[in-house]
Order: structure tokens, then C-alpha cells, then sequence
């Protein structure tokens, strides 16, 4: 799995620079649309939540919609990185099939170019969201240089995810309807709205059983509150992610001698 991904490596990085240019490619601001989506998204998020429900984060008296909107934008963040990883996974094989049937190419790549599509766009959105703290809070924790280690886990975890989903949506086509309501559940369930002390504890408990709940509330952690990721809940997740990582590579290599007969 990992020697693929170094074999591959300068592959991946221009496959997935193409990715992220050509999505705007012909539109009049052209990338710019990377940062305006995102700040457009959150405008909208923290009217209704902060204006229209009072929706609160409950970190003090003196809390402001801008604190509010900080705090959302970090769960959004990782969010959408999950969510853009595996809503395209279950058409990537489908929408490469010259990949399988005419070129030797290392098929098992191309959940990786589309992460790398991802990264480049939440770290745009990782930027506007320091940008926007140090503009109206003046201060950036020392803790944010550990935001990737956090995010680690959730990175493993969604490309075995999406080896998982590109390699069963060959078979089945059914796959990529399912996938786009559950990153919309995910999106209601992971504490992306509010924070997971906001819960009564007997569902508080079953929360911690959602890895994205916890990768969330650790990244707001890091990234706004200046407190250290939990070493124990930590290396629990990097086992799972490793775990899933494996799992769907396994079953991506197990499967792919079949695409060219299906497809």
C-alpha cells in the first residue's frame, strides 16, 4: 500500500494538481472560487445556526457569532475533506475506464489523486480559517502545527474507505446514490454543529464510537482552543485508520481483475 503510493508519488502529485486546476478551468475567477466557496458556506452555516436557531458553543459569557463561526468552520474543514473523498469514489473507476482497459496503469492510485484534489482545497480553507483568527482574535495557538498529525488518522481512514467504494462501485452502481446521503448524515452526526458536551452524556457516550466526532473535536482542540490531542483516543484512531486503510487496499487488488470484464 505505502510502496505503491511512493512508487507513484510524482504521478499522484501532477494527476492531482491537473484535478484541482481543472475544476475551474474556463470559469472567470478560476481559482478563486477555492476560497469564496468555503466563506460562502460558512456565511450561510453560521446565520442559521447562530442567528436564526441561537445555536452556542457554550465557551463563555462573552462569546461572539465571529468565535462561532471560527469553531464551525473547523468541523466544515474536516468535513468536507471526508466528504469530497468519499463521494467520488464509488465513480472513479467508472469515469477512468480507458485507465483499465488500454493503459498499464497503477489503477490503485486514483483515491489518492482525488485526496490530493481535497487536500489542496482544505488547505486553502485551513488558511482563510487562520487568516480569520488572527484578524479578529489575534491569535493563532502554537497547538495548530499539530493539526495534521490529527488529521492523520481520518486521511487513512477515508482513502480505505474510498479503495473500498471504488473498487465495489464497478459492480455496483448503486453505490454512489448511498454514499452522498451518508456524508449528509455524517455531516448532522459528527458534532460539526455543535460540540459534543452539548449532548446529554448517555448519547455522548455513543458519539465517541463516530472517529469523524472525535477527529473534529480534537481539530477544534488544536486548532482554536490551544489544548494536546489526547495520546491515548489518538492512537486508537491511527490503528483504525490503519486498519481500514488495509482493509480497502486489500479488497481494491482482490477485486480490480474484474473491472475490465465489467466494465
Amino acid at each position: 500500500m505505502f510502496g505503491s503510493f511512493w512508487r507513484n508519488r510524482q504521478l499522484i502529485y501532477q494527476m492531482s494538481k491537473r484535478e484541482a486546476i481543472g475544476r475551474y478551468k474556463g470559469s472567470v475567477m478560476g481559482l478563486a472560487w477555492s476560497f469564496l466557496n468555503p466563506l460562502l458556506m460558512l456565511v450561510i452555516y453560521t446565520f442559521v445556526f447562530s442567528v436564526v436557531f441561537k445555536a452556542r458553543w457554550g465557551i463563555g459569557a462573552d462569546e461572539s457569532k465571529t468565535d462561532f463561526a471560527i469553531i464551525l468552520f473547523v468541523g466544515l474543514i474536516v468535513h468536507g475533506l471526508f466528504a469530497e473523498c468519499i463521494n467520488r469514489a464509488p465513480s472513479l473507476i467508472i469515469s477512468n475506464v480507458n485507465y483499465v482497459k488500454k493503459v498499464v496503469f497503477p489503477l490503485e492510485i486514483l483515491p489518492w489523486i482525488v485526496f490530493g484534489s481535497a487536500l489542496f482545497h482544505t488547505i486553502i480553507s485551513l488558511v482563510v480559517l487562520l487568516l480569520a483568527q488572527l484578524v479578529l482574535n489575534q491569535h493563532v495557538p502554537m497547538t495548530a502545527g499539530l493539526f495534521p498529525l490529527v488529521l492523520l488518522p481520518l486521511i487513512l481512514g477515508s482513502m480505505g474507505l474510498a479503495w473500498f467504494l471504488a473498487a465495489l462501485g464497478v459492480y455496483l452502481r448503486d453505490v454512489s446514490q448511498i454514499t452522498g446521503m451518508f456524508t449528509t448524515v455524517m455531516l448532522f452526526i459528527s458534532a460539526v454543529f455543535f460540540p459534543m458536551s452539548a449532548l446529554p452524556e448517555r448519547y455522548q457516550f455513543w458519539l465517541h464510537f463516530n472517529p469523524l466526532a472525535v477527529i473534529i473535536e480534537q481539530s477544534r482542540g488544536v486548532l482554536v482552543f490551544g489544548q494536546l490531542p489526547n495520546p491515548l483516543m489518538w492512537s486508537v484512531l491511527m490503528g483504525l485508520g490503519l486498519s481500514m486503510a488495509w482493509a480497502g487496499f486489500a479488497w481494491f487488488q482482490k477485486t480490480r481483475k474484474g473491472f475490465a470484464d465489467v466494465l
